[in-house]
Formats: C-alpha cells, sequence, structure tokens
C-alpha cells in the first residue's frame, strides 16, 4: 500500500508538473488560446445573448424533426460555425484549480499503479509502454475522438499524453520494481 501510495504521489506530482509546463511555461497549446482584437465587441454580443453553457452554433432547437435537422446540416455545409464555452463570470481561483488538478492527477497514477502491480513483475519496458498506452487511451477515446467532429488541434494534447505519461512510467519502472 505505501508503495503504491507513494508511486501514486510523486506520479501525479511529474504528471502535474508536466502539465504546467505544457500549459504555461513551454505555452504548447497557445494555438487552443488564441488572441482576437475583436474580443470586447464578441464578449458584449455574447453577453447579451448567451446563458452560461456550452453552444454549438448554428444547430437546431430542441424538438426538430430529424428531417429538418438534415436539411439544416445540409444547407450548412461550408459555411461558418462555432463552438462556445460562455461563462458568465471569471473565476481565477488559481489556489483551488491546482488542488483539484493534483489530486486528480494522483488518483489517476494510482489508478495506473492498480493496473501495473496487477502485472506480477513486469520489466522497465513493460511498465514505460502501459504507462504511454495508458495516457494514450485517454488521448484517442477523448481528444482525438473529439477532433474528428469538432477539427481541434490535438497534437500538443497528444505529446501531452506520450511525453508526461512516459515519464510517469519511468519513475513507476524504477519505484515499483525496488
Amino acid at each position: 500500500m505505501k508503495k503504491t501510495l507513494i508511486g501514486a504521489i510523486v506520479g501525479g506530482l511529474i504528471l502535474f508538473i508536466w502539465q504546467f509546463l505544457s500549459w504555461a511555461a513551454l505555452n504548447l497549446h497557445a494555438s487552443e488560446q488564441a488572441y482576437t482584437p475583436n474580443q470586447d465587441a464578441i464578449m458584449k454580443v455574447l453577453d447579451e445573448n448567451l446563458e452560461p453553457g456550452q453552444y454549438f452554433l448554428p444547430t437546431v432547437p430542441p424538438g426538430t424533426s430529424a428531417e429538418a435537422a438534415q436539411e439544416h446540416m445540409t444547407n450548412q455545409a461550408g459555411k461558418p460555425w462555432a463552438q462556445v464555452f460562455y461563462h458568465k463570470s471569471y473565476n481565477a481561483n488559481m489556489g483551488m484549480n491546482m488542488t483539484r488538478g493534483v489530486l486528480v492527477d494522483i488518483i489517476a497514477i494510482w489508478m495506473l499503479c492498480w493496473i501495473i502491480l496487477k502485472m506480477g513483475s513486469p520489466n522497465m519496458q513493460t511498465i514505460v509502454l502501459t504507462s504511454v498506452f495508458v495516457g494514450l487511451i485517454g488521448f484517442i477515446s477523448e481528444t482525438y475522438t473529439n477532433s474528428i467532429w469538432f477539427e481541434n488541434h490535438v497534437v500538443t494534447s497528444m505529446i501531452d499524453a506520450v511525453v508526461s505519461y512516459g515519464l510517469v512510467g519511468v519513475w513507476l519502472g524504477w519505484w515499483l520494481r525496488k
């Protein structure tokens, strides 16, 4: 239990540090947070027209028939569209956000430790590959799948999955085999 707990805490911190480096220090995700000089005008329009929530524009109202929805999709082909995540108030509580982030990372690596320890006596290569595969499973099944439909930038997220879980795998390969 102690071995798993220490593995999860250190591994979760490795994951958290990589996420900080990727999003803040190295700014690999800059394309996902692009600036527009029109932001004040856009925010004013959004504030006047939206309630907090997630929107896909344009779409059909709830209750629209399947035929009308299909016609709408056909008519929208080649036209502009947007996804909007709108909030009425910016919450910059970095302390709570970072606490939640590191706790989730520790829990994720605890689950990875559980998987690895069920393997019997895996070697370093097996532990590193298992860790990278777990990171890639998360990336492929969520981030990449969404990018198929919503055309999001995903290369940096794939790099994050491979590098962060690779680093965690090296740590766990050393620690769990001690």
